[in-house]
């Protein structure tokens, strides 16, 4: 049964602006190449006229970096695919889809986000599942998952708080 963990951030910037960073390509090159994964790449970034945008990227890290609670199971790198789509801004809020991955490992996460004004900026409302499909120890994998699921969120709010000062 998946985990599901509720999760926010507050940036500094403003909807438009934040949204605006996940359409640029540079931002995204950035963003990558400082997450922390041995290898990174922005697979694909779509943006319709209407606005929304789609991004797809791949962290991998090497096994070695790996708790052995996770190379007990999956032996190799581990390599995350991750897609998310933005739709545009409406009435001052901005709404996602958010999956990710484990190619060849039966681990999924489904999530929403809206990105929503906040006195001096903005907050982001993440709320995703984590699947683990492995007996007995999976629920003990979706909790590490959902932990780290955490820092990352609170990494890429750091993150593109300093792109749009930077960036402006």
């Amino acid at each position: 049964m998946p985990r599901s963990f509720d999760l926010s951030a507050d940036y500094h910037g403003t909807v438009e602006q934040v949204h605006s960073a996940f359409s640029d390509e540079q931002y995204w090159l950035a963003r990558l190449e400082d997450s922390g994964a041995d290898i990174a790449t922005l697979d694909s970034l779509v943006i319709a006229g209407d606005g929304t945008v789609t991004v797809t990227t791949t962290q991998t890290l090497r096994s070695d970096r790996l708790p052995a609670m996770v190379t007990q199971f999956h032996p190799r790198d581990l390599e995350i695919v991750r897609a998310e789509r933005w739709n545009p801004v409406n009435g001052g809020v901005a709404h996602a889809e958010v999956s990710g991955a484990v190619p060849g490992a039966p681990v999924s996460l489904l999530g929403t986000a809206v990105l929503a004004p906040r006195d001096a900026g903005s907050r982001l409302k993440f709320t995703a599942a984590v699947e683990v499909n492995i007996p007995l120890v999976g629920g003990k994998l979706e909790g590490f998952i959902g932990g780290k699921l955490a820092d990352l969120v609170a990494a890429e709010q750091r993150f593109t708080t300093v792109w749009i000062v930077e960036n402006a």
